[in-house]
């Protein structure tokens, strides 16, 4: 019998705790061995029980699974943390990565596979959400198609501004800024801003403050 993936569940609702539990029952090669309701009592467990993998809610009462994941990190760097949330939204999967997550999930997934995701996050890879890094995983190859100008471009559309202030800080007209930003989003397949931002982050093509 080969040795269980073992399992912490965090989160601060017992009956989501109890749901994942039955969830992981199911998985022959996983066993749960601890459950807290709060970043503090997650750190403490995990410090205990050494589990292979925690499952962890990003919105926790008093310390959060943002602040919670990183001091667990420092703790016992060799357990990988899969972070559940609710958030979609770019700045969330970033604060999650630079904590240390090897995962995020979206916790209203219809057909969240938590059995899989907990596989391959304890294996050593990342696991993301394709709602929120789809493109971005599959694309990384492709930041090299962009032109020097364009990838000026993605970082300022990554800091937030506008057509009108892009084209203002390169001496470009809006209607050229307008044009490189649809160059970039046909070159690498997105569509979205917030996906934008994932991607560039995760090709490495801007620095994370």
């Amino acid at each position: 019998m080969e040795k269980k993936i073992t399992v912490l569940l965090v989160d601060d609702h017992s009956l989501v705790r109890r749901g994942f539990r039955r969830m992981l029952e199911d998985e022959p090669d996983m066993e749960v061995v601890g459950e807290a309701g709060d970043g503090e009592q997650a750190i403490q467990l995990a410090k205990a029980v050494r589990p292979n993998v925690v499952v962890m809610d990003c919105a926790l009462p008093g310390m959060n699974g943002l602040d919670a994941t990183r001091q667990i990190m420092q703790d016992s760097p060799d357990t990988a943390v899969l972070m559940l949330s609710m958030h979609s939204e770019s700045t969330w999967v970033r604060q999650a990565i630079e904590a240390g997550a090897r995962g995020y999930v979206l916790k209203n997934a219809l057909d969240l596979e938590l059995g899989s995701a907990i596989r391959k996050v304890a294996a050593g890879e990342s696991v993301f959400d394709p709602q929120v890094a789809q493109r971005a995983a599959l694309k990384g190859e492709r930041s090299s198609a962009l032109t020097p100008r364009e990838v000026e471009v993605l970082r300022m559309i990554v800091d937030g501004k506008s057509n009108k202030e892009i084209a203002s800080a390169l001496n470009l007209s809006a209607n050229t800024v307008a044009v490189h930003r649809a160059n970039i989003m046909n070159t690498l397949g997105i569509h979205k801003t917030a996906e934008l931002v994932v991607y560039a982050i995760r090709a490495g093509l801007v620095n994370v403050p």
